[in-house]
C-alpha cells in the first residue's frame, strides 16, 4: 500500500511531535513542513523534506494527501479553509477556532466541498478514556451523579518565551489545556449545559488567566467540578498521570478525574475502581480493583486514524461539528469567569 503523504503546518511544540510520529509511521511519510519561522528550516532539513513559508506555496506544487494544521490557534480556521479550498483533508489542532462563528465557517465549507476535516482532540483515541467510557456505559458505576476533574501543573518561563502568544488573550490555559478536559468530560458524562467559573491571573500577571475554578451541569443531571492552573506545582494533570506522552514527568499513582455513580466510582487514569457487593453504604466495605487497559499513544493512534480517513475507510472520529460543542463550552467557561454569571446553552448531539 502506498504511504500517505502528509505535510505539517507549524513546526512548534505540537508540530514537531507530529513530525516525529509521521517519520516513525509505517502508514505515512512526511511530505513537507510549512512555517515561516527560521527555526522551522532546521526541522525540515533534519527531516529531509521541503520547507514552505505558507500553505499557498505548498499547494502551488504537488499537493500532499493530507495536512496537519499545528499553527497558533488564531490561524486554525484560515489554514483549515485553505486546505478545504484545495480539496486536501486536514487534521486541525485544537482549539478548532477562537470563536464558534469562525469554527462554523470551517464546518460549513468542509461539508459543502466534501473534504474531510478532523480535529485534534487526540485523547478520544486514548485506550484509557475508551475503557473509562465503557465502564460508565455498562452501568458498573450506576447512574453517574458527580465528576471531579483537574489540570494542575506548572509551566516554566521558557514555555512562554518560546511562544509569546501564549501570554495573550486566546493563548491561556482555558483554550490551550482546559479544552482537552472539557472534551474528556463530554465524552465520559455527556453534554454540558451550564457552567460557572472564577478565574485569577494574580500569579503570572499576564493578560490571560493562570488559575480557574469551574462548576459544570450535564444534560443528564450529573454535576461536576474542575480545577485548572498552569502555575500550580502539582502533578494532577492528564499529561503527568496518564503515561501517554514521554515528554512529561510521570506520576502513576496520581489521578486527574474521578467519576462517581450510585453504585461505584472510577479514578482515571489509574483506573482504580470501587464498587459494592450489596447495597452501597458508607458503613459497608467496598470492593477495590483495577480496570485493565492496554495503553498506547493516542497521538500515534490519531495519526493512523487520519490516514484511514484520507483513504476513505472511516469518518473522522472528532468532526468539526463535534469540536464546536467542546469549544462552545470552553468559551462559556471564560465568559462565566469574566461576567460572574452562570452561562447556559442548548445541548446538541453530534456525529
Amino acid at each position: 500500500m502506498r504511504k500517505i503523504r502528509i505535510a505539517v503546518a507549524g513546526a512548534g511544540l505540537i508540530g514537531r511531535r507530529h513530525v516525529d510520529l509521521i517519520r516513525k509511521s509505517g502508514s505515512c511519510e512526511l511530505a513537507a513542513i510549512v512555517d515561516p519561522a527560521p527555526a522551522a528550516g532546521e526541522v525540515a532539513r533534519e527531516a529531509g523534506v521541503p520547507i514552505h513559508r505558507t500553505l499557498a506555496e505548498l499547494f502551488a506544487g504537488r499537493h500532499p494527501d493530507g495536512v496537519i494544521v499545528a499553527t497558533p490557534n488564531r490561524l486554525h480556521v484560515e489554514n483549515g479553509l485553505e486546505c478545504v479550498r484545495h480539496g486536501v483533508p486536514a487534521l486541525v489542532e485544537k482549539p478548532i477556532a477562537d470563536s464558534v462563528e469562525e469554527a462554523t465557517r470551517l464546518a460549513d465549507a468542509a461539508e459543502r466541498a466534501g473534504v474531510a476535516v478532523l480535529v485534534g482532540h487526540h485523547r478520544r483515541h486514548s485506550p484509557i478514556l475508551a475503557k473509562a467510557r465503557r465502564i460508565v456505559d455498562e452501568g458498573t458505576l450506576g447512574p453517574v451523579v458527580a465528576v471531579m476533574g483537574s489540570a494542575l501543573f506548572y509551566k516554566p518561563d521558557r514555555y512562554f518565551d518560546e511562544g509569546p502568544w501564549r501570554r495573550e488573550i486566546g493563548g491561556g490555559p482555558i483554550l490551550i489545556n482546559l479544552i482537552h478536559g472539557v472534551d474528556d468530560l463530554r465524552f465520559l458524562c455527556g453534554e454540558i449545559v451550564a457552567v460557572q467559573a472564577f478565574s485569577s491571573s494574580t500569579t503570572r500577571e499576564f493578560p490571560v488567566e493562570d488559575t480557574v475554578a469551574i462548576n459544570l451541569r450535564f444534560a443528564g443531571g450529573t454535576l461536576g467540578t474542575f480545577m485548572l492552573s498552569d502555575t500550580a506545582a502539582s502533578p494532577r494533570s492528564w499529561e503527568q498521570t496518564s503515561r501517554e506522552d514521554p515528554g512529561f514527568a510521570h506520576h502513576p499513582d496520581e489521578d486527574c478525574y474521578l467519576v462517581a455513580g450510585t453504585r461505584g466510582s472510577l479514578a482515571v487514569p489509574t483506573m482504580r475502581l470501587i464498587t459494592y457487593r450489596g447495597e452501597p453504604s458508607w458503613w459497608e466495605p467496598s470492593v477495590r480493583s483495577i480496570a485493565e487497559v492496554d495503553r498506547a499513544d493516542p497521538l500515534s493512534r490519531q495519526l493512523e486514524h487520519f490516514c484511514a480517513v484520507i483513504r476513505g475507510e472511516v469518518r473522522p472520529l472528532v468532526s468539526v461539528r463535534d469540536a464546536i460543542q467542546t469549544l462552545r463550552v470552553t468559551l462559556a467557561i471564560g465568559e462565566a469567569a469574566r461576567s460572574g454569571r452562570i452561562v447556559t446553552f442548548r445541548s446538541e448531539k453530534f456525529v
